[in-house]
């Protein structure tokens, strides 16, 4: 009807007096073609969009998996470590791509916030916040005199290091106003996002998504808080080691 209400300005100007029942039998060949056009576009062009988005989103999940491959060691103790490009020396392009993916991920989601722990997940942070465009808050693991007023607190204990601490962060960062992307570099038994969501809770926050880099598919973390029900995405998921010394990943949907 939209477009039949302009192509009256190049009728004849009485037709200006033509009812819209009117209107639109003069436009039929114009209206004949608009729906053609929004029929292809719903039948050809989002099919596409959605292929070319998901092919991205592959591409991203590989070039992880194949630079943990390369640059990743498995320690005793099931322990992998990826501190040559992920969280001591950082890899800025990669963090660029992380961060890019979690935004496609979560992007219609309302995040007005996101939320990690220190030390290494605060560079995924940070990237992903620029595709956001939202500010980033952390968790501090140890206390800090620069935390000034009243703080929310969660106790954690470390998987990699055996031992248990207090997170904290200042009540005026987070509140019941925000939605929440919590994100990190690792999840194991997931006790260091418990923590965090344990915040959000005391919070009064939104929890919209988790986000994790590379997942411990033999560890129970990220399946128990999927059937929690929360929406938690890792972009590589390890389910160990073969007889060769060769990491194993879990098959992904795109």
């Amino acid at each position: 009807m939209a477009i039949c209400n302009a192509f009256v300005i190049i009728l004849p100007a009485k037709s200006r007096f033509f009812s819209k029942k009117e209107r639109f039998k003069h436009c039929k060949p114009f209206a004949f073609l608009y729906n053609r056009c929004i029929t292809f576009f719903r039948v050809c062009i989002l099919p596409a969009v959605g292929i070319l988005l998901c092919r991205e989103r592959y591409k991203s999940m590989k070039l992880l998996e194949e630079r943990i491959v390369k640059d990743g060691q498995v320690r005793p103790g099931n322990i992998i470590k990826v501190d040559s490009f992920l969280n001591h020396q950082l890899d800025v392009n990669l963090l660029d791509e992380i961060g890019k993916e979690f935004y496609h991920i979560y992007k219609d989601d309302g995040i007005n916030k996101i939320l990690t722990i220190e030390a290494s997940g605060i560079a995924i942070a940070c990237m992903t916040a620029r595709y956001f465009d939202v500010p980033v808050v952390f968790a501090k693991k140890a206390k800090s005199k620069n935390l000034d007023g009243e703080v929310f607190t969660s106790t954690v204990h470390s998987f990699t290091y055996g031992k248990e601490y207090d997170i904290t962060l200042a009540k005026k960062f987070l509140g019941p106003q925000d939605r929440v992307l919590i994100l990190d570099d690792f999840m194991a038994v997931g006790k260091a996002m418990h923590g965090l969501l344990d915040v959000c809770e005391q919070a009064g926050a939104t929890v919209c998504g988790i986000g994790i880099t590379i997942e411990k598919g033999f560890q129970p973390g990220g399946d128990s808080l999927r059937a929690a029900g929360y929406k938690l995405t890792s972009l590589a998921i390890v389910e160990g080691v073969d007889d060769e010394g060769n990491i194993i990943f879990r098959p992904q949907e795109d």
